[in-house]
């Protein structure tokens, strides 16, 4: 039986977005992983990470993953690095259902190009590389992360198509596998 679903993908691939929609049309709840960090700490991410480091910030991204985990019917967005510790990936993996949100490098670059809230890519937002560094960056950062990604228990893909359109999609097919799931 289903009971967790946890959203995974780079920066920007709509986690928040769709795990939030999606939670309320299902009536379960609904936590993001990085703002219930940053409500502890009081900090933003990007605060965490120059004050206390990306290390710090493991280490209590995996205490929150474990304690937001102790509800049921609930979807968790991931932050974009959670599934680099083996640990974590194994406890997800034993505790619901993992969901890989995979987008392209252009539409990542298309929604990061400006922002400089994202710890891993303020300075090079700063700098004003050029949009294909940006892209080789992002390119080369989902490289190293795809090997955790595809762990996922379900990879779908999100596009540019309207908001609308994206979560009528994810919706059924969540409610599929929901429905598949609780079955056995």
């Amino acid at each position: 039986m289903i009971e967790r679903i946890y959203l995974t993908g780079f920066m920007t691939s709509g986690k928040s977005t769709l795990g939030s929609i999606i939670a309320n049309c299902l009536g379960w709840d609904f936590f993001d992983l990085d703002n219930e960090i940053c409500n502890d700490e009081n900090k933003t991410v990007t605060e965490i990470f120059e004050t206390k480091g990306e290390k710090y910030f493991r280490e209590i991204e995996s205490q929150k993953l474990k304690s937001l985990s102790h509800h049921k019917n609930v979807i968790l967005s991931l932050g974009g690095g959670t599934l680099i510790s083996d640990e974590n990936v194994k406890f997800i993996k034993t505790n619901g259902h993992l969901v890989y949100l995979r987008v392209s490098p252009e539409i990542i670059y298309t929604r990061i190009k400006k922002k400089t809230d994202r710890p891993l890519f303020k300075e090079f937002v700063l700098a004003e590389n050029s949009k294909q560094d940006f892209i080789n960056k992002i390119t080369s950062m989902l490289k190293d992360r795809e090997p955790y990604y595809s762990q996922a228990d379900l990879i779908f893909d999100v596009d540019n198509s309207p908001i609308g359109k994206t979560v009528d999609r994810f919706a059924k097919i969540i409610n599929r596998v929901i429905c598949e799931k609780n079955k056995n």
